[in-house]
């Protein structure tokens, strides 16, 4: 009969080979999984640097369009009093012109102007 602990030795031999191959094998899946996720992060960070710049682009032009609205609402307030002014001055205006002095004086210059065709035909 043979010894049963060379026999021993020889699976515990085999179970810290299969065991090793195991751990080989492991570390390998691991180093893999890790190059994946690496590739991964790399993509993500290109993401967000192309984000970063896209807010960037987006906030200098946002800052342009304020600039500009500014100027544009500085125009519309100064042509605003302006027209607010002219308003009032035609409203001055046309209460003069319906005075009734004014239909009067009208009628007058038309009867002048008559009167004056009427000699220049005569004469």
């Amino acid at each position: 009969m043979e010894c049963p602990v060379p026999r021993a030795q020889q699976c515990m031999a085999d179970l810290d080979d299969d065991a090793d191959g195991y751990a080989a094998f492991e570390q390998q899946h691991q180093l893999g999984m890790m190059r994946e996720q690496d590739e991964h992060l790399d993509g993500v960070s290109r993401t967000v640097g192309n984000l970063r710049r896209q807010a960037g682009d987006m906030g200098r032009e946002l800052e342009e369009q304020s600039e500009m609205l500014h100027v544009v609402d500085e125009t519309v307030e100064r042509v605003s009093g302006r027209l607010q002014s002219g308003m009032q001055k035609l409203q001055h205006v046309m209460r003069r012109n319906e005075d009734r002095w004014s239909g009067f004086c009208i009628g007058v210059l038309i009867f002048v102007l008559i009167l004056l065709l009427f000699l220049l035909v005569i004469l």
